[in-house]
């Protein structure tokens, strides 16, 4: 056989194969098949009192009920204090956040810097500068959203949250982490857990936030916010404490003892360590509106503070940080201020993990019970600052304030909040859940994420899986055909004795 009719039998074996998978191609019906999802981005500035957090959220852009299914993508944590700590630097703040927002710039897609919000939200610490110094206040948020714009994404805003948005916010995150709203299910879409939600207590560097849902009737309405999130509503009771957070805390009780004691020159300090001795300007203490001080004393004159680790002491003067009289509705956290009874399960977060943390880990105590705070803290109490700075389980300059950090959470816990024996143990002290941080930026984009429209899943035309099946089966027939072809030209050709 020749190469001519050789050639000639591919051609028409190919011609074959085509005309029949054409013709397959025109009669089988195709189906629309949906392409993955993109991703939406989102970018929230966590601006605390203590320092700044910048956590980049993503999800998938066709969303869920309205409401993205939102996972960490990544985070920058921005080097210095926060940015109510650059009152008076003019730039300050802004220059602050450049390191973190180059980082954001990188981490996002180009094709999706236009479409991610952006928005920084100030805590406690800026709230507490709008009271004493509105003028500053004002300059640096300014400052940081005029910096923010120059970035490539979508600028929601720099604002000051409430501390009611900040405890609502929170206790989103945490039920979020905790699938409490929704779960994914085996056919293949988001279903109700059917899970009771679980309350969420936030303790930050200048207030201290509480906030679950109840059934009872909130008698103070601006304590009571409602929630739509994955289909679903939820009424719940959000209260924030400013001035009682760890920081503002410290600095309260510092100025309760040299009022008490009656010297500008120096005190001893029963929930410092004994053993300690250190000094402090007296501006740091009195230049804040959580202490309030009539008479006239030097800024920059040195304090000489001397520990004693007393337990009981320390407890008598933290107790006198709170006011449990003056209250005006059925029942009262403290401070006059309503609060209904406490119910379910708890996740305490930011300080709250901390010091648990630390007492558990310096006591060998594992806290389960108001007894056992209780008998963690007055271990820690009484550990001279030797034995801290031996044990090396914390930055040294952070070791004399456990003992009265360890009792105030003690007093907030069982005699603000309300837990007891019953309820303690129903309290959960994380830092992360889900391998994401749990703070109050983390619900904000979700809520954030229920305001942009989804986009569209494209559509592209695609055979069923049986009829790709059917046509590799026909391109193999014809391929064996063709060979056989082949291969029975050039037996015959051998037979007749060509060469």
């Amino acid at each position: 056989m020749g190469k001519q009719e050789q050639c000639q039998i591919i051609t028409a074996s190919a011609a074959l194969f085509l005309s029949i998978g054409g013709i397959l191609l025109l009669v089988i019906p195709t189906k629309d098949v949906k392409e993955p999802a993109q991703f939406m981005y989102g970018i929230v500035l966590d601006a605390g009192s203590s320092h700044t957090a910048m956590f980049i959220y993503k999800w998938p852009a066709n969303k869920q009920n309205g409401t993205g299914i939102v996972s960490q993508h990544t985070e920058c944590q921005v080097k210095g204090g926060g940015i109510s700590s650059y009152a008076g630097i003019r730039g300050g703040a802004a220059k602050s956040l450049q390191e973190c927002m180059e980082q954001a710039v990188k981490d996002i897609p180009k094709s999706r810097h236009k479409l991610t919000p952006l928005y920084l939200g100030a805590t406690a610490g800026m709230r507490l500068l709008n009271i004493s110094k509105p003028k500053e206040s004002g300059e640096i948020l300014k400052e940081v959203g005029d910096k923010l714009k120059t970035y490539p994404f979508s600028f929601k805003g720099a604002t000051i949250l409430s501390g009611q948005e900040e405890g609502a916010y929170g206790w989103v995150t945490v039920n979020y982490l905790l699938e409490n709203y929704v779960k994914y299910g085996f056919v293949g879409h988001w279903l109700s857990s059917g899970r009771p939600t679980v309350g969420a207590l936030d303790f930050g560097g200048a207030s201290t936030q509480i906030t679950f849902v109840t059934k009872e009737t909130v008698e103070n309405k601006d304590n009571q916010m409602n929630l739509r999130l994955y289909g679903q509503d939820y009424m719940i009771y959000t209260q924030s404490f400013l001035c009682y957070g760890r920081d503002q805390v410290l600095f309260r009780l510092l100025a309760h003892l040299i009022m008490n004691q009656t010297s500008n020159i120096s005190i001893v300090h029963p929930c410092y360590p004994s053993g300690y001795t250190g000094s402090i300007k007296l501006g740091s203490v009195f230049d804040t509106p959580c202490v309030n001080r009539q008479t006239p004393y030097k800024p920059d004159a040195p304090l000489q503070i001397t520990g004693t680790g007393n337990y009981n002491q320390c407890l008598g003067n933290i107790s006198k940080l709170f006011s449990f009289n003056n209250c005006s509705y059925s029942k009262c956290s403290f401070d006059g201020v309503f609060q209904p009874n406490i119910t379910g399960n708890f996740m305490a977060f930011s300080a709250f993990y901390y010091t648990h943390n630390f007492l558990q880990k310096n006591t060998g105590i594992t806290i389960t019970s108001p007894a056992h705070l209780e008998n963690a803290a007055r271990a820690v109490c009484n550990m001279s600052f030797q034995e801290m700075k031996t044990k090396g389980v914390d930055k040294e300059e952070r070791l004399k304030d456990y003992c009265a950090v360890s009792i105030f959470v003690q007093e907030l816990l069982v005699k603000g909040y309300g837990f007891d024996d019953v309820s303690f143990p129903h309290i959960s002290f994380q830092k992360n859940a889900g391998g994401t941080s749990v703070g109050w930026s983390l619900g904000y984009m979700l809520r954030l994420s229920n305001l942009l429209p989804a986009e569209d899943t494209f559509l592209r035309k695609a055979l069923p899986s049986d009829a790709w099946n059917a046509l590799i089966a026909l391109f193999s027939l014809l391929l064996i055909t063709a060979v056989f072809f082949l291969l029975r030209a050039s037996c015959k050709k051998e037979s007749d004795g060509v060469v």
